[in-house]
Order: structure tokens, then sequence, then C-alpha cells
């Protein structure tokens, strides 16, 4: 849809509306906002979950989707992981990690071809690549932004995000992992409804480590140099705060600190 469109000007009137009158030229990000804390692993069964950092989203040059250079933001991400994931080793507790892992030539719209299998952008990043022979990491493959609808086996229906909770009895999972508001958040959301759903009785906590998170920022006049749809606008500060905000809304705890660590 053109930018302008009487489409375009009939939502954002209806936008502005709901929310009174001039508050969109008023608005910021404290008028969302987030409260983190610290989390403590002393005396419970918590399980790591890494989302997705892997050399297509994490690796600078490796593929469309990864940052064109060096990132600060994720290379925060990729430090805080790795040393959450020794200290969770160190401890004997169990870590997932997603892989984003695409048949070559099968496209996920809308998004051009990324991380194909056999490319080495399905891979971990090299911070992380121990942890392929750790064994207290699970690996678990996706070929959709959702890794709890990617971790369904299609011709058995299990889920290994469901089995590998239930198998540890864990009282909560430590998410951390790339991008804040796209395959983080889809996968803790749909978590914690599956745990209100009752799938997973032991589970009680979902929480969201902010320090190890990240997402991409693709301002607007970049967008529309590239000619990219204007949906394709991703401003960084303000989707990863809405990220964690949604997750937060919806029953996730958000972290900045994990104690014993």
């Amino acid at each position: 849809m053109p930018v302008g469109s009487s489409e375009e000007e009939t939502a954002l009137s209806c936008v502005i509306r709901f929310i009174g009158g001039d508050a969109l030229n008023t608005f910021s990000l404290s008028d969302l906002p987030l409260a983190l804390g610290a989390f403590d692993l002393k005396g419970r069964s918590v399980g790591l979950v890494i989302v997705d950092e892997i050399n297509g989203f994490a690796t600078p040059g490796c593929g469309p989707l990864a940052p064109a250079g060096p990132d600060g933001c994720v290379e925060r991400m990729i430090s805080q992981t790795d040393r959450l994931a020794r200290l969770f080793e160190k401890e004997g507790r169990p870590i997932l990690l997603f892989l984003d892992s695409h048949e070559p030539g099968k496209l996920e719209p809308p998004y051009p071809p990324h991380c194909e299998r056999g490319s080495g952008h399905e891979m971990l990043v090299p911070a992380l690549a121990w942890l392929e022979k750790s064994d207290r990491a699970r690996l678990v493959q996706k070929d959709c932004i959702n890794g709890f609808i990617g971790a369904i086996d299609a011709e058995t229906g299990r889920n290994a995000v469901i089995e590998w909770i239930n198998d540890c009895r864990l009282a909560a999972v430590l998410v951390v992992g790339i991008c804040t508001d796209i395959c983080v958040m889809d996968f803790v959301l749909t978590l914690l409804s599956a745990r209100n759903h009752g799938l997973i009785p032991s589970l009680a906590d979902v929480v969201v480590y902010e320090p190890g998170c990240a997402t991409y920022d693709l301002p607007r006049p970049t967008v529309d140099a590239l000619g990219l749809p204007a949906t394709a606008t991703h401003p960084r500060e303000l989707t990863h705060h809405m990220g964690l905000y949604l997750m937060a809304s919806r029953g996730a705890i958000l972290a900045s600190t994990v104690l014993q660590f």
C-alpha cells in the first residue's frame, strides 16, 4: 500500500483517535514502561534457551539478514549469551538452542532466502560453536520465525520444546537471542500460552534476559532507497523496547541481571 494512501490515512486516524488527540506527537518510550530486575538461579530448576544466535543473523556479512558490519548490540548479546551458557554448563543446567535452518530454495515470506542448509549461515556464531559438543545442549533446527512451532515434528506432532522442559522438569526458562521483537518474542508468547494451557506442568516462569537480546536497525530512508515496502522499516531502539514490553505485558519476566552470574 503506497504511503499516504486513503487506507493508510484512515488507519492512522483510527490510531490517533484511540490513543487520544495529539498523543502521537508526544509519544515516548516511557509511555510503555519496562520493569527489569534480578533473576536468581539459586535453588531452582532453570533451563537456558538461545534463539538463533547463528551466522546468518549475527555474523557480519553472512547473508542478507546479518549485520553489514560490526554491531555493538549484537556483540553484547553474544558475549552475554556465552557467559550465561558457560555458567549453565558448569552447573549442569540444560540448554536448548534454536538454529534457523531452511531448505535451499524454500522461501519464508516476507524475508529473502536466508540461513539455508549447507551455507554455513545456519551454524552457531564462532563464539558459541563450542555448544555443539556440549552434553548439556540440545540443538533444534527450525524453519519458521516461531521456534515453538518449528520444534513440532510434522509427522508425529511431538514438540521438542515441550519434551525438553517436561523431561528436565524445569520451573523456569531463561531466554536470550535475536531478534528481540521477532523470533524471541514469538517463541516467548507461544510458550506462555502453552504454559497457561497446561501443556508444561512444571513451568512457572518465562524470563527474558535483556542484555542477551538484540535486534536490527533498518531506518526508513534506507528502506526507501532499497525499494522495500514501508512496513520493512525497523528502528532498533523502538522495536527492541516494544518486543520487551509486549512480552512483559503477556506475563514474561524481564531481567537485567542474573544472580550467580
